[in-house]
């Protein structure tokens, strides 16, 4: 995680990135009492954050957040993610990785306008329908040369990645990278030749 400090390099789309330190810290001491907390099937929201309050058999009886009372099969009720994962950037890293834990991070991050998230090896892009201060030239050097772990996740950070694996990961012989742009001329060309 960087500092709010080494977010700078980001400019104005900082905040559209990672969540601040002092938000992360705030997480990371928040009381959570992991055997109760977990999210539970609503008819009209899908998913709802709550309590347990008892279990009993197959059945088990959740409070809501919003103060109401369901009791549900054992098998629409999921464990929640301690607060430290809360807008987690990547939710492969979640301890719980369910349904109700990937829709709430990423309604969380599109709330705070943070539209790119990270599941594993995969970008997961949230149409803002605005445009954000996310493409400006100064985050496309920030982005420039640095791994995927050492910057917030972003399309920038796929594509910069993608390009320096092909730079190193194709060397062939002393050419490197001239025999491989010359091995894509020739494959560009091929559905054009004719036998």
């Amino acid at each position: 995680m960087s500092s709010d400090a080494e977010m700078a390099i980001f400019g104005e789309a900082a905040p559209y990135l990672r969540k601040p330190e002092k938000e992360r810290i705030e997480a990371q001491n928040r009381p959570f009492d992991s055997k109760k907390a977990c999210f539970a099937v609503d008819d009209k929201e899908m998913y709802v954050k709550g309590m347990i309050q008892s279990r009993e058999n197959d059945k088990v009886t959740v409070k809501t957040l919003d103060d109401r009372t369901l009791t549900l099969n054992s098998d629409q009720v999921f464990p929640m993610n301690p607060p430290k994962f809360d807008k987690i950037e990547d939710m492969a890293m979640m301890t719980h990785l369910h349904e109700p834990a990937v829709l709430y991070n990423l309604k969380e991050r599109y709330a705070a306008w943070m539209i790119y998230t990270y599941s594993g090896l995969f970008c997961v892009t949230v149409n803002p329908y605005k445009w954000l201060p996310v493409y400006n030239p100064e985050v496309v050097a920030a982005y420039r040369g640095k791994k995927r772990q050492e910057a917030p996740p972003h399309i920038f950070s796929i594509s910069d990645n993608a390009y320096q694996f092909m730079l190193t990961g194709c060397k062939i012989g002393e050419l490197g990278i001239a025999m491989f742009r010359h091995c894509l001329l020739s494959q560009s060309r091929a559905p054009l030749s004719l036998p």
